[in-house]
């Protein structure tokens, strides 16, 4: 069979009783799995490899870590009034993330990554000084980008960074994968992004969502019957000082999080991509971010 590529995770198979089987591997630093239901190991084994084949190409191909992926490609282009041409797959995701940031008013911008730079959300106290926020806000903003499918200008100083929508696509391209190859129930678990085609002979899938405070306990379980459901919050990632919580999900206009945002926003949406967005967005409403889901019509739970 040859060796596994580096970019194809590794996949075992897990039984979780009343039929269930999992597919598991790790990709895009989380535990990923694909479960299935009335399969045998042979088959859910190789509806995981598709699963974890694919979640291993969007990840190595959109990397920020990567000197081969195509994000390193479009950086080593700044400042080439030429630009650099990109593939159909990558213009459609600059052109969805064009219309993201149009749709939010600049809420959800794949150029904000740069903020990294100034912010570490390590659990620690060390929140960075307004001076060092406000000099990077000059590298972000989409409409900075020379973008005209397939021809992208990426200004110096200015990055790209998939990671606002890269998990949810993935998940959302292997559910379109395992859907032509089976009709059986299945649910696509990424980090606790989600997608089901349909409920189990047993009724909807039950989905815990954690208490903000404990990885380990349920806050509530939901049931999912088909669709998709994410998750945003501060769980993992944050900062602490002066009894101050500061949560990883920046303001790409301000630099900060916004001020009264809720410990965690669930989001059900057709499709992955969808609730992603829409979870992200309410987490930077702060305190409004009920009332912006509920505009939306969004179907949603929220724990503060």
């Amino acid at each position: 069979m040859g060796e596994r590529p580096a970019s194809e995770p590794a996949v075992t198979i897990e039984r979780r009783g009343d039929g269930f089987l999992a597919a598991c591997f790790a990709a895009m630093a989380s535990p990923c799995e694909l479960l299935l239901h009335d399969v045998d190991a042979d088959r859910a084994g190789a509806l995981g490899e598709i699963a974890a084949r694919e979640a291993g190409r969007i990840e190595a191909k959109y990397s920020r870590y990567r000197d081969d992926s195509v994000v390193a490609a479009i950086h080593r282009s700044r400042g080439d009034p030429a630009g650099i041409l990109v593939d159909p797959e990558t213009a459609s995701l600059l052109d969805f993330a064009r219309e993201c940031f149009a749709l939010s008013e600049g809420a959800f911008d794949i150029t904000s990554g740069v903020l990294r730079r100034a912010w570490r959300f390590d659990g620690s106290a060390r929140v960075p000084e307004a001076d060092a926020v406000a000099a990077l806000l000059p590298l972000v903003g989409f409409a900075k980008l020379g973008w005209q499918a397939p021809r992208l200008l990426l200004p110096i100083g200015m990055e790209l960074d998939f990671g606002g929508l890269g998990k949810e696509y993935a998940v959302d391209r292997v559910f379109q994968l395992i859907a032509a190859e089976t009709q059986e129930p299945f649910l696509v678990n990424f980090g606790g992004d989600l997608r089901a085609n349909r409920a189990t002979p047993s009724g909807p899938w039950r989905i815990g969502v954690e208490r903000p405070e404990s990885e380990r306990r349920a806050a509530m379980i939901l049931g999912l019957e088909r669709g998709a459901l994410t998750t945003s919050g501060d769980a993992r990632r944050y900062l602490l000082k002066q009894g101050r919580r500061y949560g990883h999900i920046l303001d790409p206009r301000t630099g900060w999080p916004a001020p009264g945002s809720p410990r965690s926003v669930t989001v059900a949406a057709a499709s992955c991509v969808e609730a992603g967005l829409l979870s992200t967005l309410a987490m930077l409403q702060g305190a409004a971010a009920e009332a912006f889901l509920a505009a939306q019509g969004a179907t949603h739970w929220i724990l503060r």
